[in-house]
């Protein structure tokens, strides 16, 4: 029998991969291969160690800031992809608006970073929201907004979790690509349950009026749920063992899954089964609104700005947070792009500009500056420090923030973290896009209301007996 010391003494440098080397090679014996044979075999098995970059690649810039709490902001920014642009699979990135740090490692992508990759998908790049997008229908009749949120609010699920009955069906070749993928059989219940479900955080449903046409239009705003989730996890175990094997000093949450493999042929197939799945939950919302008020479709479009696409260059384009437009970047793109800034703002309509700086993407939206958790410390030490009835001083303080529209959250209690004062100037994120060329406004929807699911955590009313 074939053992490490057997492989050291060949010549071979220990390391993660002797696991799946002793078992080839003692198979190989088994089946009658000579010592040479089997030596050969793994020399062409033993990984070359890829190793960072000394130095980032450039990377293009394409924000401003306005006040000492942006450019704080984007100092933040810099210093992530500074480290990001040595990991030695990407080739290009840029940086939009939007942007701001998404997590707490050095090197982690930010929300409004796009970068370029050869031969590999990051799934850290793309995040455990695989496929967030949004997508609007515009319907043929005058009808009362309120009545399209009214609706909106009775048909779907907002918050965590799925539905616990009324299932809703998943269309049946979708269903059968899910059983038949490896990384994505055994997430059949995820898929069944999150159906016809909108999420929680940023996640809204939002009602507004097509300035074009002067038409209703609902927007959907979600992702893959708890299904892109579970795939996320699997897709990063496979990617570290990958990244541990081959790259073994680059950061974990860096770590990438070699695309030409066939893990990576697998992967890429399970993210096209998961952006069907997500474009047919947008789909089976808007049309049980539209079904139960008797409504046809004038329009609709969507797109998606956490993903991963593959250019004629032979590279993968990984979005964070950063909306893919250039054209024909899917089989079902339309030529325009939605950018929605936040609950009281138009959600814009770009025609294409596949700007070169900005590597064919645009802003998702418009941004923070600060995360929740500092933002809302901010909110107590400004408004809430010296009050004597905390909750009076919230009341008051989301009245301001949503006096023009109507802004519902789905658990009753509201989440100020997603207020509009919790994100960016929506005036200067879209004076940014006009500036870089990022994008060209065709259209607006004018915001009615929204909906998102709220403080759940506190006040979920699923989670009382």
């Amino acid at each position: 029998m074939i053992d490490g010391k057997q492989l050291n003494t060949w010549g071979f440098k220990p390391g993660r991969w002797y696991k799946d080397a002793l078992i080839a090679a003692n198979a190989m014996r088994s089946g009658g291969a000579t010592d040479d044979m089997i030596f050969k075999a793994l020399t062409a098995m033993q990984p070359s160690e890829i190793t960072m970059r000394t130095n980032g690649l450039p990377f293009s810039m394409l924000i401003d800031a306005e006040n000492e709490l942006e450019q704080d902001n984007i100092n933040s920014v810099v210093q992530h992809m500074d480290a990001l642009m040595r990991v030695p699979t990407i080739k290009a990135g840029a940086v939009m608006p939007d942007a701001c740090p998404s997590g707490s490692a050095i090197g982690t992508i930010p929300v409004g970073g796009v970068v370029a990759c050869e031969d590999a998908i990051h799934p850290g790049f793309h995040s455990a929201d695989i496929c967030c997008s949004v997508q609007v229908t515009v319907f043929n009749r005058n009808e009362d907004p309120k009545r399209i949120l009214d609706v909106a609010q009775q048909v779907t699920h907002f918050g965590p979790g799925g539905r616990s009955h009324g299932m809703i069906r998943v269309p049946s070749p979708i269903m059968e690509e899910i059983a038949l993928n490896p990384f994505t059989a055994g997430l059949e219940d995820y898929a069944l349950r999150h159906f016809g479900t909108q999420g929680d955080g940023n996640h809204f449903a939002y009602v507004g009026v097509q300035k074009s046409t002067g038409k209703p239009c609902l927007v959907t705003h979600h992702g893959s749920r708890g299904f892109g989730a579970q795939l996320y996890k699997r897709a990063m175990a496979v990617a570290k063992k990958h990244t541990a094997i081959h790259a073994p000093k680059v950061p974990s949450h860096n770590a990438w899954i070699k695309a030409s493999s066939t893990d990576g042929q697998n992967y890429w197939k399970a993210l096209q089964i998961v952006r069907l799945w997500t474009r047919s939950n947008h789909t089976i919302i808007h049309d049980l609104v539209r079904h139960q008020m008797g409504l046809t479709v004038l329009d609709r479009f969507w797109n998606e700005h956490n993903f991963v696409f593959q250019k004629s260059d032979g590279l993968f384009y990984h979005g964070k947070g950063a909306t893919p437009n250039w054209a024909g970047f899917s089989a079902d793109d339309d030529g325009r792009t939605l950018v929605p800034l936040n609950m009281a703002e138009p959600i814009l309509i770009l025609e294409h500009t596949n700007n070169k700086d900005a590597l064919g993407f645009a802003p998702h939206g418009a941004g923070r500056n600060l995360g929740r958790k500092a933002y809302m410390r901010g909110l107590k030490d400004k408004y809430w420090l010296e009050s004597t009835d905390d909750e009076a001083s919230q009341r008051e303080f989301f009245q301001q923030e949503t006096r023009n529209i109507d802004a519902r959250f789905y658990c009753g209690r509201p989440d100020l973290s997603e207020l509009p004062g919790a994100y960016k100037n929506a005036a200067s994120v879209r004076a940014q896009i006009n500036k870089y060329g990022i994008g060209k406004v065709v259209d607006e929807i004018i915001p009615y209301g929204s909906i998102m699911a709220g403080d759940w955590e506190v006040d979920a009313p699923w989670r009382k007996k």
